[in-house]
């Protein structure tokens, strides 16, 4: 229930800001419907801990009222044993959302990417990581050029052995250039000791080729637009993203966001557990001889300062402040040991 009301909220939200960034483009009312739902799974997927924090309060509120916990208490059983099943319950459902709805918001949120790279910029994203390297590619007057690289700088601004493979509107090979460097300066590509091929002019490209020490290109491309391109680690099903996480390091960019978010990935269910725990130790008391008010005012804050503080490590990881491991382990691991400790205070100490 709680999901489902975060879910409207969100869809309309969201759509409200699709209208106004793809208003002025080519886009209709209904493809801004279709970007608002590409992109509703990434957000609900963004805030499901505190869904799970919500959703604990409300439970164990109502178990305060009916007094269903008391009859507990009186059996025997203690507040941890109590809480065995609802936080087994939190790390399966953590444990199914990276295994199974990860990949689906990847889905998701690379298929909205794409379609907001075409409305904004006409093509689909401009820049691709393989095992054969870096790939890009740009258009102009003339037709299409593809770009492989064997390697490049950290925003692809700075291509090693690279080769420039140019397409007339019809589709047809134009000019084929292969250098060993290539920097992007406005409006255009500088190569240094190019070898160009007229595979269009000529009927021997290999007698009429020449090699040239400097060379432009022109280009469309720029930094900010490339770097977009590689869009967020969301983007990346978490099976795929050992891989990618590879390619980029052999390509030569940083890796380093990716590899924060997939480490908090692995940590999320332990972040469910924590949400389950933090709520229980403040609503678990009965409601007749608590401020339940307060304490519920107390969970809430408490588990967006822990949301707060993980999203905030995950930055300093991702910035290289402090260490991966730290940054996606560390507001977990803690907020469960707090809230442990919380729980043999209220109930046992």
């Amino acid at each position: 229930m709680i999901a489902t009301v975060f879910l409207v909220v969100l869809v309309l939200i969201d759509m409200v800001e699709q209208i106004q960034k793809f208003g002025n483009a080519s886009a209709s009312f209904g493809d801004v419907v279709g970007l608002t739902l590409l992109n509703a799974p990434r957000s609900l997927y963004g805030i499901l801990p505190l869904i799970v924090l919500l959703a604990t309060v409300a439970l164990f509120l109502n178990l305060a009222r009916t007094s269903e916990l008391i009859a507990a208490r009186a059996a025997g059983r203690s507040a941890l044993r109590m809480l065995l099943a609802p936080v087994s319950v939190a790390l399966g459902l953590g444990v199914l959302a990276v295994l199974m709805l990860n990949p689906l918001v990847a889905a998701t949120s690379k298929r909205y990417e794409t379609q907001a790279s075409r409305f904004v910029h006409g093509a689909d994203s401009v820049l691709s990581v393989s095992t054969e390297g870096l790939w890009l590619r740009q258009g102009g007057a003339q037709g299409q050029t593809v770009i492989r690289a064997a390697g490049s700088n950290q925003d692809a601004t700075r291509l090693v052995d690279v080769s420039f493979y140019s397409f007339d509107r019809v589709g047809a090979p134009s000019q084929r250039i292969e250098a060993s460097e290539a920097v992007l300066e406005k409006g255009a590509w500088r190569l240094r000791d190019a070898k160009v091929w007229p595979l269009a002019e000529s009927a021997n490209p290999e007698r009429d080729a020449r090699r040239v020490k400097s060379l432009l290109v022109p280009s469309d491309l720029t930094r900010d637009q490339i770097r977009d391109s590689f869009g967020a680690p969301s983007a990346i099903p978490i099976w795929d993203l050992p891989a990618f996480i590879s390619s980029l390091d052999r390509a030569g960019f940083s890796a380093r966001a990716h590899r924060v978010w997939f480490q908090s990935e692995l940590a999320k269910p332990l972040l469910f557990v924590a949400m389950v725990l933090l709520a229980a130790a403040f609503t678990m008391r009965h409601a007749r001889f608590s401020h339940t008010g307060v304490m519920v005012l107390a969970a809430v804050l408490t588990g967006f300062g822990l949301f707060f503080v993980r999203n905030f490590t995950q930055i300093m990881g991702e910035n290289g402040q402090i260490p991966i491991a730290l940054a996606a382990w560390a507001p977990p691991v803690a907020a469960i040991l707090l809230a442990l400790a919380l729980l043999l205070h209220l109930e046992d100490g």
